[in-house]
């Protein structure tokens, strides 16, 4: 439990970020668990599993991939049948399908979303999401001629990280500061906005980084398609009970480090984008309106919304 309890602290201090990646970690951790576990019993070993589930689900709270890979490890573990020996195998089994079904996702969302790209479009995008680039670069492989607007994404700079993996594919890219992307969505005659996501609720609200819905106005104004690629499993299944995906606020020396006694600073993470500005889902599983998401995922992941412990 102690190398789960380090993990989860890096993930809290943003040393590993994107959540795909704060996922997989997190499910490599729970296997770690298992594996190492002394349990006897399935129950002591599922209470051994509730435990991590509780520290890693402290770690940051708009991260519902990550919610979602645990939960699946615990409704297998718990359905499972036999000894603790046959138990374990399964939830070893599970930590491992988890893992394998990120990967082949990725790369059904990288082939899907090239798709609605075409050759001299021009697109722009907010943050990082390495969905989003893996679909530009994937259009770009397959030999189409793109041109790509990103923006820096204050405070912590995502939008660098996007531009260096464009340009280090090929792709012709223009790097702007937050507050130009309606002045570039303008000018420049953006052709496709395209988004990633951190949480996606019943209702079909995108949450994204801070920025996002300043992005989907400008793109609205001037009337430019906009699309969101995820994975299913950043559909946040308790927003269908009514409870709202939580806002992450950051620490203020993100902004200003050095900032004037008696000064109040708001760093939230993320924020809300409504559906009305989404044109599409681009998932693993096909391209669908965001209204129809939970309807979706009940029968693609039923177990999604068992909400027992």
């Amino acid at each position: 439990m102690e190398d789960l309890i380090q993990v989860a602290k890096k993930i809290k201090d943003l040393e590993i970020q994107g959540a795909r990646n704060v996922a997989k970690t997190a499910i490599r951790s729970m296997k770690d668990v298992i594996l190492n576990s002394s349990a006897t019993e399935p129950d002591l070993l599922l209470k051994e599993l509730l435990q991590a589930k509780d520290i890693l689900f402290d770690t940051r709270p708009t991260e519902p991939a990550m919610r979602n890979s645990i939960r699946y490890v615990l409704y297998e573990t718990k359905e499972a049948k036999g000894g603790i020996g046959a138990t374990k195998e399964i939830a070893v089994k599970t930590c491992d399908k988890i893992l394998k079904y990120f990967e082949d996702a990725i790369l059904k969302i990288h082939e899907i979303g090239a798709r609605k790209i075409l050759s001299g479009m021009q697109i722009m995008t907010h943050c990082h999401s390495s969905t989003v680039t893996g679909i530009l670069k994937k259009a770009n492989e397959q030999g189409k001629d793109i041109h790509v607007i990103c923006t820096e994404t204050r405070p912590r700079l995502q939008g660098h990280r996007t531009a260096k993996e464009l340009v280090e594919a090929g792709i012709k890219v223009t790097f702007v500061v937050d507050s130009a992307m309606r002045y570039m969505m303008k000018h420049l005659e953006v052709d496709l906005a395209l988004i990633g996501a951190d949480a996606i609720t019943s209702e079909g609200t995108i949450i994204n980084k801070i920025g996002t819905r300043l992005f989907a106005l400008a793109a609205d104004e001037r009337d430019v398609p906009m699309y969101c690629a995820a994975d299913t499993y950043k559909f946040s299944p308790e927003t269908s009970l009514g409870f709202l995906e939580k806002i992450e606020k950051r620490n203020p020396d993100e902004i200003w480090k050095d900032a004037p006694a008696g000064l109040y600073i708001e760093n939230p993470a993320f924020e809300t984008v409504p559906r009305r500005y989404i044109d599409g889902l681009i998932t693993e599983v096909g391209v669908f309106p965001p209204s129809s998401i939970a309807h979706q995922l009940l029968q693609l992941h039923p177990w999604m919304f068992d909400f027992k412990d």
